[in-house]
């Protein structure tokens, strides 16, 4: 009766436990291995644009980045992948323990059952169940013995069943480690071409550098000078920027003041008392201005906090096929450090620009490469949008979200880079914490 209470209970939680790891580790397995055709897509990537780059005789700054790039994605697939490695390793020693607790269960249900049988066997020349049956005091007597021996046959199917099950449990593992097994040698075949690959690029790499090391100053001079451009473009858009805030409360200031002189006006008028139709047309002039400053005013405010309210759902301004560089400071090729105020968009030359949200071109210039920027105003927040071949918007037009602002320039090797910004006031934002 003990193993007819607690076998059922027992086979349950075997079972929930082999499951539960299962469960909590899909998601992280499905993670990396996302990550991992990302960065094997980007890698094809890469590979397409060295040899593309390879078409000039010379080692250029372009084709130095895109290697280097190569190889840092190189190592974070390896990375991945041992990653993947890590937790296979970890589900196969689970199974394996899985397997032999579903062993020693096997066998322990098994040692029972023969011992059961062993004992009846032995007795079955002996007892008879009829004269056991009959064999009784009292008609309630034998109506108890009656049940016991049907309980005690349901026992035995239930062992025999519970024998079964932990049989089929046993296949279903061993069918799992062997899955896992199986990819644990795909992945570690994987490994193995890739460590050959980075190898191969690492060697590409040096003979690149000894073949153009003649042509060094020239490569460390594009480096310096496209850096160079960088800067320029920073300290132009903080100009900006600062420019379109003084504006902006120069307004606001101008405003309330002549909000302010129209209300003395009124009041002076109406103590002096002058004439009825002269007071009541200085109240009307007094309260229509008052009323366009308030109204301008709301209006601002509410266009601000609508666009923070839309923080982390913003559309991206432009299709990308990665990103160049992110938001803060970074080291540069040619050594030195330089803070990228916003985000770097690699894309296809003459991709559609969009405006992320509504508002006001507040200005179009100039950046120091020749392309074109935009700045739209959002209330307090502003976006810049730079790089640009052509412009679809001019100064003071109102623009609805994903309104057409432009089109991505040329890099100058047939690539497109698009850069995005996004401030409040004079203080830059990280985009990645506002687009979705």
């Amino acid at each position: 009766m003990h193993l007819k209470k607690y076998i059922l209970p027992l086979l349950l939680v075997v079972a929930v436990g082999l499951s539960m790891p299962a469960m909590a580790q899909s998601k992280s397995k499905k993670q990396l291995e996302r990550e991992k055709t990302q960065l094997e897509n980007e890698i094809k990537r890469l590979n397409a644009d060295l040899a593309k780059a390879k078409k000039n005789t010379k080692l250029n700054a372009n084709q130095l980045a895109a290697l280097n790039k190569k190889i840092n994605e190189r190592n974070k697939l390896i990375d991945n992948i041992n990653g993947q490695l890590s937790q296979i390793d970890s589900q196969i020693s689970k199974m394996n323990d899985s397997i032999s607790n579903i062993q020693s269960r096997r066998a322990s249900l098994q040692q029972s059952y023969a011992a059961a049988v062993r004992s009846l066997f032995r007795e079955y020349n002996n007892v008879d169940k009829w004269v056991l049956l009959f064999d009784t005091p009292s008609y309630n007597k034998a109506l108890l013995r009656t049940k016991y021996f049907k309980r005690y046959n349901e026992l035995r199917l239930r062992q025999s069943k519970a024998i079964r099950q932990c049989e089929k449990e046993l296949e279903d593992a061993n069918a799992e480690l062997k899955r896992q097994k199986d990819a644990q040698t795909s992945l570690l075949s994987q490994e193995t071409r890739h460590r050959e690959q980075l190898a191969k690029e690492q060697r590409q790499k040096e003979a690149s550098m000894k073949e153009s090391k003649a042509n060094e100053k020239k490569l460390s001079k594009q480096l310096s000078n496209k850096e160079a451009q960088k800067r320029k473009l920073q300290q132009q858009i903080q100009r900006l920027i600062d420019e379109e805030v003084r504006k902006a409360n120069e307004q606001r200031a101008a405003a309330q003041k002549k909000a302010a002189a129209a209300a003395a006006s009124n009041k002076t008028t109406t103590t002096k008392g002058t004439g009825t139709t002269k007071s009541n047309t200085t109240k009307t002039t007094a309260a229509t201005s008052n009323t366009v400053t308030d109204k301008t005013t709301a209006a601002e405010t509410a266009l601000s906090n609508d666009f923070a309210s839309n923080k982390g759902r913003l559309a991206w301004p432009v299709a990308y096929t990665s990103i160049a560089r992110n938001y803060g400071v970074y080291t540069h090729e040619s050594g030195g450090q330089n803070m990228n105020n916003g985000i770097d968009l690699v894309t296809v030359q003459g991709t559609n620009v969009y405006a992320v949200f509504k508002g006001v071109v507040s200005r179009t210039f100039t950046c120091p490469n020749g392309t074109l920027g935009v700045i739209i105003r959002h209330g307090d927040y502003m976006t810049v949008y730079c790089n640009l071949a052509s412009l679809s918007v001019k100064s003071g037009q109102q623009v609805a979200t994903r309104a057409v602002i432009g089109t991505v320039a040329n890099d100058g090797n047939g690539h497109g880079e698009f850069s995005f910004q996004l401030w409040k006031g004079r203080e830059s934002q990280n985009p990645r914490s506002w687009l979705r």
